[in-house]
């Protein structure tokens, strides 16, 4: 039988390769050169509802 051969420290060795693999790759995705532009106009994000010019202060309790 096939779960003959494989027991749970073999189970949780696949299991952690696995998530090591996911995680690189999102980790080599997320610092590529070719997403630098997207990330960086998503960075200006919270910025943009905001007009150029600050309020004035003095009005302010």
């Amino acid at each position: 039988m096939f779960f003959d051969i494989i027991d749970i420290g073999t189970l949780r060795g696949l299991g952690t390769a696995l998530v090591l693999l996911a995680f690189t790759s999102v980790t080599l995705w997320a610092y590529s050169s070719k997403r630098q532009s997207a990330f960086a106009e998503a960075a200006q994000l919270p910025f943009a509802d905001e007009s150029k010019t600050a309020a004035s202060r003095s009005n302010t309790p």
